[in-house]
């Protein structure tokens, strides 16, 4: 490990440093736009708030994650572009920005320092990460120095983001005489995750002694979710200040710079509920990936259920209702009850509503199987066939007026495979991938207590397809209470179904979970994308082989 010290003239301590936390949301691969939001949000900090250094999030220039453009042969040369913008841009307050950049053969995952119209110091990552949804190694090297920034003549060390997970980095730049640590971030949100980060940052900050300045991405990017939250911790290991969750913005913190930076502590965020942060972060992962991807608008099937319920409020707060049309495809399975709460939902969002049976084309489709079915007995095939012929409908509207579909399946649906391959998996975004069942009740009780959308017998009356004369999920699954319990031990733990059935757990309802939760991974990989929350998603973080001889026992 070598110490860097960037290239501006290191003079005395000015006692005080006005930085200012950029948790922006950029799109990837659009380089020249999130070089443009770069500028004009360093000079809106300069006017608004006298900006001395300006932060941006981890690889802010290509958008994170940028997975394989990373590999496109002129992504070099656009870099180039990006920082001799930046430098013509001649901005007043130093900052520093996110870019990968090639040192001879190795590329890397830096950060970039820039002060009157000059890159003054450059920091590699020397720890990309390669777990759960991070494949950083694909792409970059390890890099190996320190880097202390002269800023206005405090001493400032520079780490990006898993650096500060890792022991070696923030305490190297502590021992190089940093009195202040930035760490640039693009750390997805999970439920639970800003406490982890605080009291990593927290037990860094007192460890070493040095204040330190996390500074995190904010929006939507494919399944993953950016939460912001940037925060500044000081040198006793107490929290400064803290920047809203799932909110662009310029955040300023004062640091005295004495013997420590001393940040000026700011009145602390109330703390969020669960729901309310899960709830926050399904709304950005919608707004965002409709907005970035160009469509105008999203429909979605309105069945009376409660996962349709939440999902088009949620498609509302993100959108607007002008942006949303509920289509509610009812059959003669379909209760009463179902009808009038579709239609009171919708009316009570403002949505645009449709009422298509799909009686006629169900009809249609068994007299033309007449002939083949004869001599067999009615089982899921005929059930599939509804959840099929609304697919097509939704997918029929979405052609004709570029709306994307959401789906509406679940998490614990989506783990057992309690769905139907292009009937209700049929779409573009499924808003409550990652979301078990247990938890979506409780969104729609939070949503409720916002204002009242959803009708309370949606969330009392027990779950079911409408598929059968009767049915109720209960029916085909244990309970969502212990099914959602056995799905967190298997899925997001890993734990083998010997070990759940010891913590109490029927050992007939592990062995039929574990199953389907093994023999649905065809399923899974034919799924839309949706919102991660969880640490453990389906996507990016669980990749299991489809075709494969495991045996889940022990």
């Amino acid at each position: 490990m070598s110490v860097q010290k960037d290239q501006s003239p290191v003079g005395p301590m000015l006692g005080k440093l006005r930085v200012v936390m950029a948790q922006l949301d950029f799109l990837v691969g659009d380089i020249p736009g999130n070089t443009g939001k770069v500028i004009e949000a360093t000079r809106r900090a300069e006017e608004e708030h006298q900006a001395d250094l300006v932060v941006f999030p981890e690889l802010c220039l290509t958008g994170y994650p940028p997975e394989d453009l990373l590999l496109r042969p002129s992504m070099d040369l656009r870099i180039a572009e990006a920082l001799a913008a930046l430098q013509d841009a001649r901005l007043g307050p130093a900052i520093v920005v996110g870019a990968p950049i090639r040192e001879g053969a190795l590329l890397y995952n830096a950060a970039v320092v820039l002060q009157s119209g000059e890159i003054t110091g450059r920091y590699f990552k020397r720890f990309p990460p390669n777990y759960q949804v991070f494949d950083e190694k694909r792409y970059f090297a390890n890099g190996a120095d320190t880097l202390v920034a002269d800023i206005r003549g405090v001493p400032v060390g520079i780490t990006v983001c898993e650096d500060i997970w890792s022991d070696g980095p923030v305490e190297d730049a502590a021992a190089a005489g940093a009195k202040l640590v930035i760490n640039l971030n693009a750390s997805p949100y999970d439920i639970d995750k800003q406490n982890r980060r605080k009291a990593l940052i927290e037990r860094k900050a007192c460890k070493n002694r040095v204040s330190i300045a996390y500074v995190n991405l904010v929006g939507g990017q494919d399944e993953l979710v950016f939460d912001g939250g940037s925060m500044v911790y000081d040198h006793s290991g107490a929290l400064a200040a803290e920047a809203p969750q799932f909110s662009e913005g310029l955040y300023p913190v004062d640091f005295i710079c004495e013997h420590h930076c001393q940040p000026i502590s700011q009145p602390e965020l109330a703390e969020p509920s669960l729901e309310e942060n899960v709830y926050k972060a399904l709304v950005l992962g919608v707004r965002d990936y409709v907005n970035k991807n160009g469509f105008k608008s999203v429909v979605l099937g309105l069945s009376g259920g409660i996962d349709s319920a939440v999902t088009v409020a949620i498609a509302v707060d993100a959108l607007g209702a002008d942006r949303v049309r509920a289509v509610m495809m009812p059959f003669r399975y379909t209760a009463s009850m179902s009808i009038e709460d579709a239609e009171a939902e919708a009316a009570a969002l403002g949505v645009q509503y449709d009422v298509f049976s799909i009686e006629p084309m169900y009809d249609a489709f068994m007299e033309t199987l007449a002939a083949p079915f004869e001599g067999t007995q009615q089982d899921t095939t005929e059930e599939n066939l509804q959840a099929r012929l609304r697919g097509v409908l939704l997918m029929s509207l979405s052609n004709k007026f570029g709306s994307l579909v959401l789906t509406t399946g679940n998490k614990s649906e989506m783990a057992v495979g309690y769905s139907t391959l292009y009937g209700d998996m049929a779409g573009g975004f499924d808003v409550l991938k990652d979301v078990p069942k247990t938890l979506v009740f409780r969104l729609a009780w939070y949503r409720n207590s916002l204002s009242q959308v959803i009708p309370e017998r949606v969330i009392t009356r027990p779950p079911s397809a409408e598929l059968a004369p009767d049915q109720k999920d209960e029916d085909s699954l244990p309970g969502y209470d212990v099914l959602d319990q056995i799905l967190n031990l298997y899925v997001e733990r890993d734990l083998s179904a010997d070990a759940i059935v010891a913590q109490g757990f029927d050992r007939a309802d592990v062995d039929r979970v574990v199953r389907l939760v093994d023999i649905n991974e065809y399923k899974r990989r034919q799924a839309p994308i949706g919102v991660r929350i969880t640490e453990r998603g389906f996507g990016k973080d669980r990749r299991y082989p489809i075709t494969n001889g495991w045996k889940s026992g022990n």
